[in-house]
């Protein structure tokens, strides 16, 4: 992804965005995908965005976790939390994690993620629960 303009990291940080979410968009941190995945994901959200989670699995704990997307900046700061919350978790844990563990995993100080954009987490949190429900049924 291309530096984010001044301008843009303006609006974000106007909107709500806390600093640790707009760092997730601007450094594309966890984004891309898993050659040889053990599981895969997808959710799309009533406003269309969509979040592909890809993970990697040892012994029932989630080794690594990427994701690619389309949609806001919500989804793509949502998608790298679930991610970094999601590794090294027992598929049993990781399938457990709630917009609250989101939230508080991107809060800085006051801000996390606007109101407005919850339902991003809630993307990222249905490609992460469909990859390890998909695991299950396969393994």
């Amino acid at each position: 992804m291309p530096e984010l303009s001044e301008g843009k990291l303006e609006l974000l940080r106007e909107a709500g965005y806390s600093e640790k979410a707009i760092g997730y968009i601007q450094n594309d941190i966890n984004v891309g995908k898993i050659e040889n995945s053990d599981a895969v994901g997808d959710y799309t959200g009533e406003c269309g965005d969509k979040i592909r989670i890809y993970l990697k699995i040892i012994e029932k704990r989630i080794m690594d976790a990427k994701f690619i997307y389309s949609g806001c900046a919500g989804a793509g700061s949502s998608g790298s939390a679930i991610c970094e919350l999601a590794k090294d978790k027992r598929l049993e844990e990781a399938i457990k994690l709630s917009l609250g563990d989101v939230l508080e995993h991107l809060k800085v100080g006051e801000k996390s993620l606007p109101e407005s954009k919850h339902d991003c987490c809630e993307i990222a949190i249905g490609s992460l629960r469909e990859a390890i429900k998909k695991h299950f049924k396969e393994s």
